[in-house]
């Protein structure tokens, strides 16, 4: 069966899988979100669904400093003698740190922290009882002072560790540079035909990234670079699909063998890519000379052939949340850990209410906001909104949203004790609204018309008029211009205005569709 890349779209980089038995369940970095690190099902590595969250607790994500792509780095994930595992990053605060479980769709137990610094941690349980953690570390530059003294170059490290207490049993010692790529980074570590095996990703996460491996005969080396290096990359080919790496390997249950990784859909020139780093899949086949060879001469396809146990998709998921459950859905987030003051299901049946503090958007926590991916390039999302502000500068509405100084909004406040709907950009230090006009009283419905090049945005009275507002593109919002490691969000959210704490907003319901 053909399936198409990326198979998770949207914000979802930096994949790790474990098989168990005929299962298969996967992990991706949310940094700055909560709840933090996904966990997605599959049957057949080509169709997912997103189960819950690794990280639903404070005391396992601490957010404290908040920072935009901070927070939860590269996440691996492992299963040995039937416990999961999750190893990750909290840039944040606190360093590298694992939980566990026996049951993934349930609870993880709180953060066992290990003293290994760097980031995106791994673990590999050996066949003899041993436990190995490997990370990045940071190395002496070799490059002459003069060029750049303070930039920091990085190798791979690695300890043996207790993995019921988190204490290292051997310091940590570099054991691989990588091929020479920059930021050698996300290792992972796997015992093959008796051999061991240490895949990498290196050039950075952006157009250069690449995959390279090396093996040898113990966990500490030394290390044979495969003689095809690298054996996954982009750079400067001419695709739809850009950046790839950061991958790890999975041998499925029919015995073929399967590589995910990261990967960028780019728009435009210069090449953007607004919804950020995604999931995808490629074959892996092994040589006689038991090196590995992915996807087509180490690329990719956007269309390729899946496993042969693939199964057709399934029925969609329903696009519209209309807040009838007792809790939020697995496809909403929030910004750092959320206030549990500004928000509830409870106050009005059938709706949520949101009820922050005076923070503003660009002030990032502890505004109220509630957020879900953009995973289409074309898609619509809306709302129905009934907000009666009670003081000039008071807001509640949509955001298209990368980071507190790249957004567009879409809400409705008071202007000279009048209610408007306005359109704001925002866009690093330049931020301009360029539009409000007067709406009656009653609930409104917010659209956010998304295409690849353009959002448009519009409103629908309650008497059923509906007027478009105004335009922006996508490419100002992408990671290219707004930095960070993130994807675009759709968020509901409400504001004082930085003067006090606003009048509730009920949101009825929240539309997601493909067009």
């Amino acid at each position: 069966m053909e399936y198409t890349n990326p198979i998770i779209p949207g914000f979802h980089p930096d994949p790790s899988i474990c098989r168990v038995g005929e299962d298969y369940f996967l992990v991706t970095s949310t940094f700055e979100y909560f709840p933090g690190v996904p966990i997605f099902h599959s049957r057949d590595l080509v169709h997912w669904h997103k189960v819950g969250h690794v990280l639903t607790r404070p005391s396992q994500l601490p957010a404290d400093p908040w920072r935009p792509s901070g927070g939860i780095f590269a996440p691996t994930l492992r299963y040995h003698a039937g416990t999961f595992y999750m190893i990750t990053t909290n840039t944040s605060t606190g360093g590298n740190f694992y939980v566990h479980t026996q049951d993934p769709y349930g609870e993880w137990s709180d953060p066992i922290w290990v003293k290994q610094g760097g980031i995106d941690p791994s673990l590999f349980f050996d066949d003899d009882g041993r436990v190995y953690l490997t990370s990045t570390a940071e190395v002496p530059s070799p490059l002459p002072d003069e060029i750049d003294p303070a930039a920091p170059f990085f190798g791979i490290q690695q300890s043996e560790i207790d993995i019921a207490t988190g204490k290292l049993l051997t310091e940590p010692r570099i054991v691989w540079h990588g091929t020479g790529g920059r930021w050698p980074e996300g290792p992972h570590l796997y015992k093959i035909g008796g051999r061991y095996y240490l895949m990498i990703a290196e050039g950075g996460t952006e157009q250069g990234h690449m995959e390279t491996i090396a093996r040898g005969d113990s966990p500490w080396g030394p290390w044979e670079s495969c003689p095809h290096n690298p054996i996954l990359s982009h750079r400067s080919f001419h695709s739809p699909l850009q950046a790839l790496g950061h991958a790890d390997l999975c041998q499925a249950h029919d015995g073929s063998w399967w590589l995910l990784c990261l990967g960028i859909r780019t728009l435009g020139y210069p090449p953007t890519a607004h919804l950020g780093r995604e999931t995808l899949l490629a074959p892996v086949v092994w040589d006689d000379g038991g090196w590995p060879h992915v996807g087509e001469e180490g690329r990719l396809r956007a269309k390729m052939d899946g496993p042969a146990f693939a199964t057709a998709a399934g029925d969609p998921a329903p696009v519209c949340d209309d807040f009838d459950a007792p809790t939020l859905g697995v496809e909403w987030i929030f910004l750092g850990t959320p206030t549990s003051t500004f928000w509830s299901l409870k106050d009005r049946p059938g709706a949520l209410r949101l009820q922050g503090s005076a923070a503003t958007l660009d002030d990032g926590p502890p505004v109220a906001f509630v957020a879900r991916r953009q995973t289409h390039f074309t898609c619509e999302a809306a709302a129905r909104l009934d907000f009666d502000p009670q003081a000039d500068g008071e807001e509640a509405g949509l955001t298209v949203w990368m980071n507190p100084h790249h957004h567009y909004d879409l809400f409705v406040t008071r202007r000279d004790g009048i209610r408007h709907v306005a359109v704001r950009r925002r866009i690093g230090s330049l931020v301009a609204e360029v539009t409000h006009v007067p709406i009656p009283p009653g609930p409104i419905t917010l659209t956010i018309a998304a295409e690849p090049a353009r959002y448009t945005f519009a409103v629908t009275g309650a008497a059923g008029d509906s007027q478009t507002l105004a335009a922006a593109e996508p490419r100002y919002l992408a990671p290219e211009v707004a930095g960070g490691f993130t994807g675009i969000c759709f968020a509901l959210y409400t504001t004082g205005g930085g003067r006090a704490a606003p009048a509730p907003a009920y949101f009825d319901w929240f539309d997601y569709r493909t067009t």
